[in-house]
């Protein structure tokens, strides 16, 4: 009997041990990230991936499972047994398409001068000279067809000696090229333009390739900003997304539709911004994704076709979640991934007759079932131009009101990205809360969810309102009695970065910590080594050597972080990666010089294998380990 009541109390123990564990870096980096590949043609199962960090060998190890399609067992598969509808082969089964580089311009020594073999160094007459975290060797990605069963060797380049890619770079994959209903055409996203233009522009085109006589049409023509994600619905309507402005990268995004001739803009009356989409079977509406009220949320939209109705954007989905992916539409279920700041992705069934949520998936179910969570409350607060900004307050796990708890403003990168209810393995709230600090996002200025003038008010004024926003929120919660006055911090990436370098130097004694991630420390040399000069251009509204650009002057010296160092004051970390090439390493150095001269209490960490995030394990433990470290010893 003793012996039982031992056992019992060494479980209940453990039990109880397991209730209280609480999120930590090595726990975050052990999270299943699952990755859906699609369903079976006969939709009866769905297949997915699911991605474990392996801290020892600092990469990721992966396995494959299929599930029956309303949830259930889940099997281990092989990778070839992933029985999903391969879309690069031809309607007709006859041809496939891909894509691989192509070397088309001599800018590397080695290749300039043969005999140098041992030499390493670039030579460029124009700019795309780099890009995102590689410099351009000449290659191009191309996009080739050939026979389903035959060799690569004897594939047709459907690009021949253009200097362009296809797929977009830096992020662009087989989701850029699609085949025709009728197997005789390739449709391909490409941005064909050079040097200059390419560097200033947003100008993606639709092309159109007809297999038999080996000609191109631009579809898109008429239009010179983004034109992405082309998809047919089974009808032979094409839907594809476009931004409308050049150079502005945040541009409201619509669905529009061709066929016959005749293009429609779906969505061109709704007050939002399309994320991403999907043909319903019978190609009488889309289903998309976009972001609301903090949240990403379903949406659909009816395609009239030849009817004289006008199209109608319904809401189909709310929580306080992040739809992330539509995989699949059934009979009356749409198949999506979701998660929210407590959980990673997993997959679901959405009703629509019903508008309800079931999981299908559990990969991370058992992991959080052993921790304590934290309590994500949502806030709207009175900004200083008298509207109402929702704050996400993320408070941590076990949370005691009588307490006061040192509180982080979190300020979201972008500057035009959606504070939703996204799950970051860097950026994590539930991990930052469950080490003790409240957490602080105010959707401010610039984000979409809340209509195109409140996502477009941050271009042009990224020191303006939108800083009074960041105030305003920490200035309301700081009110709460719960939150410590004397031990407040603001931490910040991109953006967010350069948001945290700004305060600094305006916040009046508000903070006693900062953090910035690859922020823009000052935004003269951004603009003069950022590689994707339309964002520069669009957002800063102009050149720096324009004195009579008052917009521009505005932004290289009011706007500009290192005007203010003179009255940098607060312990600041600094973050920067080595191979970011959009806030290049420039930014940090300079940061972290003018702390250390000022004799402000400062710290680099310095990430030279990162580009503007931090993708390896071991690299992100040391993020996450010093993140913590700092904020212990300056909080």
């Amino acid at each position: 009997m003793k012996k039982l009541i031992l056992i019992l109390t060494v479980l209940i123990a453990s039990n109880i041990s397991n209730a209280q564990q609480v999120m930590n870096p090595e726990l975050l980096w052990s999270v299943k990230r699952i990755g859906v590949m699609g369903i079976s043609e006969d939709e009866s199962q769905i297949f997915y991936s699911i991605k474990i960090p392996n801290i020892e060998n600092n990469d990721f190890d992966t396995t494959y499972f299929k599930m029956p399609i309303d949830g259930g067992t889940a099997i281990q598969i092989e990778k070839e047994d992933v029985a999903v509808a391969d879309k690069n082969i031809s309607p007709d089964g006859a041809l496939k398409v891909f894509h691989k580089s192509v070397h088309l311009t001599d800018v590397k020594a080695t290749d300039i001068y043969k005999h140098l073999d041992k030499a390493n160094a670039y030579v460029f007459t124009e700019l795309d000279n780099r890009h995102w975290d590689t410099w351009s060797d000449g290659s191009y990605e191309h996009v080739f067809y050939k026979k389903a069963n035959a060799l690569d060797e004897t594939a047709i380049d459907i690009m021949p000696e253009e200097p362009y890619y296809a797929p977009q770079r830096p992020f662009g994959g087989d989701e850029d090229y699609i085949w025709s209903p009728d197997s005789k055409s390739i449709y391909y996203v490409s941005k064909k333009l050079k040097g200059k233009a390419y560097a200033t522009s947003t100008n993606t085109d639709i092309y159109k390739y007809d297999i038999e006589t080996k000609t191109t049409t631009n579809i898109t023509e008429g239009n010179t900003g983004y034109d992405t994600n082309p998809a047919f619905a089974k009808t032979g309507a094409l839907g594809w997304l476009q931004m409308k402005t050049d150079g502005y990268e945040s541009d409201k995004n619509d669905i529009v539709v061709l066929e016959n001739g005749i293009k429609q803009n779906l969505t061109q009356q709704w007050d939002g911004t399309v994320n991403s989409f999907k043909w319903s079977k019978d190609g009488s509406k889309i289903y998309f994704t976009a972001a609301v009220d903090g949240t990403i949320q379903l949406f659909s939209v009816n395609y009239p076709g030849k009817k004289r109705i006008a199209p109608v954007v319904k809401q189909l989905s709310e929580g306080q979640f992040d739809v992330q992916s539509i995989v699949a539409e059934l009979d009356d279920t749409l198949i999506v991934t979701r998660g929210d700041m407590n959980h990673a992705s997993e997959i679901f069934s959405f009703r629509l007759k019903d508008a309800s949520f079931k999981q299908l998936s559990a990969v991370n179910n058992d992991f959080y079932s052993k921790l304590d969570l934290p309590k994500v409350e949502k806030r709207y607060v009175t900004t200083t131009d008298n509207k109402q900004m929702l704050v996400w307050v993320i408070l941590p796990p076990n949370f005691d009101a009588t307490k006061k708890y040192p509180t982080l403003l979190y300020a979201q990168g972008g500057p035009q990205s959606a504070l939703s209810q996204f799950y970051s393995y860097r950026w994590n709230f539930q991990l930052m809360a469950s080490q003790g600090y409240i957490v602080v996002a105010p959707n401010r200025r610039g984000m979409p969810g809340y209509g195109v003038e409140w996502n477009e008010a941050i271009s042009k004024d990224w020191g303006g309102q939108v800083m009074d926003d960041y105030l305003s929120a920490i200035d309301d919660v700081a009110k709460e009695p719960y939150v410590d006055n004397d031990r407040l911090g603001a931490i910040g990436a991109s953006y967010g970065g350069y948001s945290v370098f700004y305060l600094a130097g305006i916040h009046n004694k508000r903070f006693k910590s900062f953090i910035a991630h690859d922020g823009v420390f000052d935004t003269r040399s951004m603009a003069g080594t950022t590689e994707e000069l339309f964002f520069v251009n669009h957002d800063f509204g102009g050149n720096y050597w324009d004195k009579s650009n008052t917009i521009a002057q505005k932004a290289f010296n009011e706007f500009n972080p290192i005007t203010h160092v003179d009255k940098w004051d607060t312990p600041i970390l600094i973050i920067q990666g080595g191979k970011d090439y959009r806030v290049p390493i420039e930014q940090g150095l300079a940061a972290f010089q003018a702390a250390q001269l000022r004799d402000i209490k400062s710290k680099l960490l310095y990430l030279p294998d990162e580009n503007h995030w931090v993708l390896q394990p071991q690299n992100a433990l040391v993020w996450q380990h010093e993140f913590f470290k700092w904020l212990k010893a300056t909080l």
